[in-house]
């Protein structure tokens, strides 16, 4: 062969490699599996959002959405496990209000900063939030009952929830505060074991989700006092918001938001915000979600981080004035 031909084979032989990395590195988002994260154990309303939403997402992604439980430590585990993830968009984070607002303050040493190390796509949804009261044994009818029955014996009367700084212990630390009365904190090991205490008559009293809180109203002795909701609640018409019962202003959700590691590029972030919104018009989607007393929600990244901010500060106030640690 002549010589000029054997370089010319050569050249092309060494040009060939980079252009196939060139291919594999432009090959377009997705091409593999999207993992979600969920940092809570399978079966809660969390899990439920993503698995629902997840498979219609997985849709308009052309790639399957896997969700992945990842319990642990407040959403800590999750949370850090997708902090720590390469920014490609192939693991995300379906956290909460704890996740992105209360930790901080719980917390001394967080592994994970909310602010830094995360994408945010969008906010998601809001679980109303329900007074549920043993009769029983808190014998209170009204929100107006349940405070005077506080003030007679302050510290006296028990309330459960599922854990030090879940959702649920700070919506009753922010019931005690804008009442004015002291209650006693009884934390679980999750919503399932303090719901069961409460229907055992063990506590008087706890915040709990609405779809929980919907489960336990034909036990016995079981009330729906209030919905910590800032207006009626469509779920429950005929039980009053807390705000409306004295306590103007009062407002608690345990909402939740997708995000996906920090320096994810922004094109990935908004493929995976459209997928969620193509996912919530689902007819279908709309109507098991609302069933399930999730207000469901949209918003730009932008409008993520300005709310994590404000929620960030609202809470940190109320963890502050109740002393709440986790060391």
């Amino acid at each position: 062969m002549p010589i000029h031909r054997r370089l010319f084979i050569a050249a092309v032989a060494t040009l060939a490699v980079p252009c196939a990395s060139v291919v594999v590195a432009q090959a377009p988002y997705p091409n593999r599996p999207v993992h979600l994260a969920v940092p809570y154990p399978a079966g809660g309303g969390t899990d439920f959002f993503a698995r629902l939403v997840g498979a219609k997402m997985a849709q308009t992604l052309g790639q399957p959405v896997i969700v992945e439980n990842r319990p642990g430590a407040a959403t800590i585990v999750g949370a850090e496990q997708v902090a720590r993830a390469a920014p490609d968009g192939y693991t995300i984070l379906l956290g909460d209000v704890a996740t992105f607002a209360a930790n901080p303050s719980l917390y001394q040493k967080l592994p994970y900063d909310p602010r830094k190390d995360f994408s945010p796509i969008t906010l998601t949804g809001r679980f109303a939030i329900v007074l549920l009261v043993n009769t029983n044994k808190l014998n209170v009818s009204s929100i107006a009952d349940l405070v005077a029955a506080a003030r007679k014996a302050p510290g006296a009367i028990d309330y459960a929830s599922g854990g030090v700084g879940n959702p649920f212990h700070l919506a009753s630390e922010l019931f005690a505060q804008a009442a004015g009365i002291k209650l006693n904190h009884v934390p679980y090991r999750g919503a399932a074991p303090a719901v069961q205490d409460l229907a055992a008559g063990h506590v008087g009293m706890m915040f709990v989700d609405f779809a929980t809180a919907r489960s336990q109203l034909a036990t016995p002795g079981i009330r729906a006092l209030a919905v910590a909701s800032a207006s009626p609640f469509a779920g429950l018409p005929d039980v009053p918001t807390v705000a409306s019962s004295g306590y103007p202003g009062f407002e608690a959700w345990a909402w939740q938001g997708l995000v996906a590691p920090a320096a994810t590029p922004p094109d990935i972030v908004a493929k995976l915000r459209d997928s969620y919104l193509a996912a919530i018009q689902d007819a279908e989607v709309k109507q098991k979600l609302t069933e399930a007393g999730i207000d469901i929600l949209q918003s730009t990244p932008a409008e993520f981080t300005d709310y994590m901010k404000q929620e960030t500060g609202k809470w940190e106030r109320v963890i502050r004035a109740a002393n709440i640690h986790v060391d």
